[in-house]
């Protein structure tokens, strides 16, 4: 396989990396913060100093990176990418972002003849190997990739031009906003009745009912084990995928009426202190609105 790259060692970004290295691939991997590198060193993969290093470096470079503003600067900023890029690179960017900051980064890459690929996942870190990749992109850059994503993805979709992967993963965070927010509130108002949430779940994922979705039971089971730390997704991730997801609707005359209440949950939740948790939390926010110190 070609020469690989990672800038952004999180909980994605090892999950990838640990499936490349498995495979027995070399990979480089660039992190702004020393404990994330310590952790990829640990899997075995090769720290550089700099994107610009990389870039000299690798053929293939995957971003997995909480936003735009660091997936800008690991592209374009003084020692990012395409200051190191040779012709024939391709950036393959997997972070939730939006779709018009996707389509500049791609026009300015294309100027210096690197190819510029979006393919957000949609998955969970449990389900590796069976994730599915909507790619923005030419057709041309994504079969040069198609063999490493095969390493973590079971499903790759070629949706259209670049920003083309972000949108259907804009949409598809709104959804899991809504979830999040729905088992949130059921959760709240189950504990407020003097039903326990562990007993809640525990009866509805025995049911097998329609509504028991892998994200309900994953939520559902941090709540019943009261599992917030160590987070599969943070309240502020969230914050800042639904956001992008409902400017992105605003931008196309189609604003959104669930997604704007999920919002202000999502901000309410922030505002008291969860946002480095995993999302499961939310369900205290109610508690804490309605002024019940019970479960807190």
């Amino acid at each position: 396989m070609k020469n690989i790259g990672l800038i952004g060692a999180g909980v994605m970004g090892l999950t990838i990396a640990e499936k490349i290295i498995a495979a027995g691939n070399s990979l480089l991997v660039y992190d702004a913060f020393p404990a994330a590198i310590e952790k990829a060193k640990k899997l075995g993969a090769i720290p550089v100093h700099s994107p610009a290093e990389m870039a000299a470096k690798a053929d293939i470079v995957i971003l997995s990176l909480p936003g735009p503003r660091e997936v800008a600067i690991s592209v374009t900023g003084e020692n990012g990418l395409l200051a190191g890029a040779k012709a024939g690179m391709v950036i393959v960017d997997m972070s939730t972002v939006e779709p018009a900051g996707t389509q500049k980064l791609a026009q300015q890459a294309l100027a210096k003849g690197v190819g510029y690929l979006d393919a957000p996942i949609l998955g969970r870190p449990a389900t590796v190997g069976k994730w599915a990749l909507p790619v923005g992109g030419k057709e041309g850059d994504l079969e040069k990739c198609t063999n490493l994503f095969k390493l973590f993805a079971a499903h790759v979709i070629h949706i259209g031009p670049p920003g083309s992967g972000n949108k259907v993963k804009l949409l598809n965070q709104l959804m899991f906003g809504a979830i999040n927010a729905m088992t949130a509130e059921m959760m709240a108002i189950s504990k407020a009745m003097g039903i326990s949430p562990k007993l809640l779940y525990d009866t509805i994922t025995a049911s097998q009912a329609g509504t028991v979705s892998n994200l309900f039971k994953e939520l559902g089971q941090r709540v019943s084990d009261e599992r917030y730390t160590e987070p599969t997704f943070t309240v502020d991730l969230l914050i800042k995928d639904v956001r992008l997801g409902v400017e992105m609707a605003k931008a196309h005359n189609a604003p959104p009426v669930v997604a704007r209440s999920v919002e202000s949950l999502n901000e309410i939740a922030k505002a008291q202190g969860y946002g480095s948790d995993d999302t499961s939390i939310m369900w205290k926010s109610y508690h804490k609105i309605w002024g019940q110190k019970s479960v807190i």
